[in-house]
């Protein structure tokens, strides 16, 4: 049974970046295909990957996977668009969907596979990494909060589920940092390049 699908948020215009950064290598493969190995060796069940700018030669790399694919025309209004696209692709029977960045390679499967155990035990609705305090991704969010997300107005993020519920709320706390940071500019790049180079 189909249980939890992985959101890949890999939409965005890269316009701090200045080139598409789901594209730049990192390790053996690019950013948005490590993003993609990570949950496919994760405890999740299926991936669905959001695209919306240069779908065509991200899609060009991602097909090369056993991952679904939706588009976003309304990209250019923020991620919570490529959120609700997300939302709109997951199939009946689906009781989670866990959003991931697709700027966020660095984070491994160990850390995916923490936040999985915690909402599954846990039966809170409303569950995401953290690090000293802060929260993080990935997260994930149960589907009964579907009809919610999917009215959330545009500007809004999903952390106003949070504040709207904080009782349903859990974070799974972690010692790695990598929970906290995503790729945005090339100075991120570099130093996350570094990291894997240590």
């Amino acid at each position: 049974m189909t249980r939890i699908w992985a959101i890949v948020l890999a939409a965005g215009e890269s316009r701090r970046m200045g080139s598409p950064k789901m594209l730049l290598p990192y390790n053996d493969v690019t950013v948005i295909e490590q993003v993609i190995l990570n949950l496919l060796d994760s405890d999740i069940d299926r991936v669905v990957v959001v695209l919306g700018a240069g779908r065509e030669e991200i899609m060009s790399v991602t097909r090369r996977y056993d991952v679904f694919h939706c588009y976003n025309e309304d990209y250019k209004l923020g991620m919570l668009s490529s959120v609700k696209c997300g939302f709109y692709s997951l199939p009946r029977g689906c009781i989670g969907a866990l959003i991931m960045p697709g700027d966020q390679p660095m984070t491994g499967p160990g850390e995916i596979n923490r936040v999985i155990r915690t909402f599954l035990e846990s039966c809170k609705g409303l569950v995401m990494a953290a690090h000293n305090g802060k929260r993080g991704h990935p997260l994930i969010v149960d589907m009964k909060y579907a009809d919610e997300v999917l009215n959330l107005p545009e500007g809004e993020g999903l952390r106003v589920l949070a504040v709207r519920h904080p009782e349903d709320v859990l974070e799974s706390d972690t010692d790695d940092s990598s929970v906290l940071r995503d790729i945005d500019t090339l100075e991120d790049y570099m130093n996350e390049i570094s990291k894997t180079r240590e």
